[in-house]
């Protein structure tokens, strides 16, 4: 599937870029490393954008599609008692590399640029459009934020995002929203509590009213999950005072077709209804936001909703890259991310042709002694320029079929 020379190229690669630690706005030694590989390995154009992405540009000998593989190299924090291994480390050990990133996901934009330059070496820079390999920054964070820069820059008509997908291949995910309900109380003391309002107890009905909400469901994405990931009441610690502020935040997947409006309109509607009942109740519903700072000082940020989408499995770019893969062996099937991508921006906001395709099943991510199969590795770089050969000579059909 590659030679030996291409396997230990990628292989070396992978352990290079591990072994920086690249949390969350810290990601500029990486991208430093990736330039510095890129300008030795003679990368047609290296751009570099506010929020630090970094953008891998190949161009071919004649018009066609621009086609922008997407991997973001920020990574979560690691407690590093927690490992059996330098969670910094690269270390090959039966036939696996381990290290923070590896399959979230390091590994995977290795396998993206050693792809492109394989390509471009295959096929001596003789394919239509032009190869754009996209090392993002922020995603573990803003998914999909820091990519409006990109696809503003590059104006893809095709994203293959390379989010683990066990090397099968991907055709949508489930969205992401981060949804905080506060409700607001009085003060007073908790040996006179009948003189105040108490915003926890406002709060469990809220809760409970909530819980009973039903649950949004798709025929192929599965459920549109809302559960409850953390409660806060103020003033805290409460020394003999009945708290008059209750905050609490739900973690709620996203289907295709949902919008900021829909999400919220049930508990909405659900607060309503229990201030009609009781006028001392007061509630308010949101999105949570965010800001960061990225490695350049540029500030990042925005509410936490993200899009969920997903396209017919029968559009061209989805089957082109399917029939690909299928000749190399690979044998992959059609399915969906259950968590959140960069996909978010380029299909979700952006309406950007899009599919996924990646090294390591998604349990690999986030976890402790988190690796990367090397045979997932080579096969994914293999997979990585079947994709773009597949999808050189597709014509971006503006009307996709988007579910």
């Amino acid at each position: 599937m590659l030679t030996e020379s291409r396997k230990e190229d990628v292989i070396k690669l992978c352990q290079k870029i591990v072994q920086i630690k690249s949390y969350s706005g810290e990601e500029g030694q990486v991208a430093k490393t990736i330039k510095e590989y890129s300008y030795e390995r003679k990368v047609d154009e290296i751009l570099t954008d506010d929020y630090g992405n970094i953008l891998l540009v190949w161009n071919g000998d004649r018009p066609g599609p621009t086609i922008l593989f997407d991997g973001h190299i920020d990574t979560v924090p690691v407690q590093e008692e927690h490992w059996s291994v330098g969670a910094f480390s690269g270390e090959v050990k039966d036939g696996r590399i381990y290290g923070r990133g590896t399959s979230d996901m390091k590994g995977a934009v290795s396998a993206m640029i050693s792809a492109a330059i394989n390509f471009v070496e295959d096929t001596s820079h003789s394919f239509p459009g032009k190869i754009v390999i996209s090392c993002s920054v922020h995603e573990e964070c803003f998914e999909g934020v820091a990519t409006r820069m990109v696809s503003e820059k590059i104006k893809p008509d095709f994203v293959v995002i390379g989010e683990a997908t066990n090397l099968n291949l991907n055709r949508g995910q489930r969205g992401r929203a981060e949804i905080v309900v506060e409700t607001t109380g009085k003060s007073a003391h908790s040996s006179n509590p009948e003189k105040g309002v108490n915003a926890v107890y406002q709060m469990t009905k809220l809760i409970s009213g909530i819980r009973e909400l039903e649950v949004k469901k798709h025929e192929v994405m599965g459920e549109g999950i809302l559960e409850l990931t953390d409660i806060k009441s103020a003033p805290y610690p409460g020394a003999s005072v009945v708290p008059s502020h209750c905050r609490v935040t739900f973690d709620r997947r996203l289907l295709v077709g949902e919008t900021k409006e829909s999400v919220l309109a049930p508990i909405k509607n659900l607060i309503q209804t229990l201030q009609n009942e009781d006028p001392a109740f007061k509630a308010e519903a949101g999105y949570a936001t965010g800001e960061e700072r990225c490695y350049t000082g540029e500030i990042i940020g925005d509410e936490r909703f993200f899009p969920g989408w997903l396209y017919d499995e029968q559009e061209s770019f989805v089957q082109a890259p399917f029939q690909e893969l299928n000749s190399i062996g690979l044998n992959p099937k059609l399915s969906h991310y259950s968590f959140c991508t960069n996909g978010s921006h380029f299909a979700g906001e952006a309406g950007i042709p899009t599919i996924g395709f990646g090294p390591s099943p998604e349990s690999l991510a986030h976890i402790d002694d988190e690796y990367i199969e090397i045979d997932q590795l080579v096969k994914a770089t293999a997979g990585y320029a079947a994709i773009m050969k597949a999808l050189c000579t597709i014509k971006n059909n503006k009307e996709s079929n988007y579910v």
